[in-house]
């Protein structure tokens, strides 16, 4: 069975229902063969301290959590069942109030059953990120319509 083709940026401009991603806001912003870059635009509604003004840590998981997503199914090749094993996000410094996120996730390396990733978000120097993330993703293969 052929995989259903992944196109990041129509996925995430397309959607029909409400998600976690989309009540937060994110939204594509650039991909690769292995790599999807997503954006976290600000918003008072993700401060988690409002005497700072900073974006709260849930946001950039899930932002780090898409965006690692979205690189196994270019990755793979197309639309095909996984699920994260392990993400871990390691926080360097604070988001600056005011300034869009950007998370980038990279699939690096493919086996039969697991994929590898790696990434990061900054808020306008990817030189000076926020964030690193790296995970793995559980996959499956599709047989007669069904993730087995």
């Amino acid at each position: 069975m052929q995989p259903i083709p992944f196109d990041p940026s129509r996925f995430f401009e397309r959607f029909t229902w409400e998600h976690h991603g989309s009540t937060l806001g994110i939204v594509y912003h650039a991909h690769g063969t292995d790599w999807t870059e997503l954006a976290l635009p600000y918003g008072e509604h993700l401060v988690g301290d409002p005497a700072s003004g900073v974006i709260a840590s849930g946001p950039i998981v899930t932002l780090l959590d898409q965006a690692t997503s979205s690189a196994v199914w270019l990755k793979r090749g197309g639309f095909l069942p996984h699920a994260t094993l392990d993400l871990r996000i390691d926080y360097l410094r604070a988001a600056t109030p005011g300034r869009t996120v950007i998370g980038r996730g990279e699939c690096y390396r493919l086996t039969k059953s697991v994929a590898f990733v790696r990434g990061s978000a900054h808020d306008g120097d990817p030189d000076d990120p926020l964030a690193h993330v790296a995970g793995t993703f559980m996959v499956t293969r599709m047989t007669a319509g069904v993730g087995a």
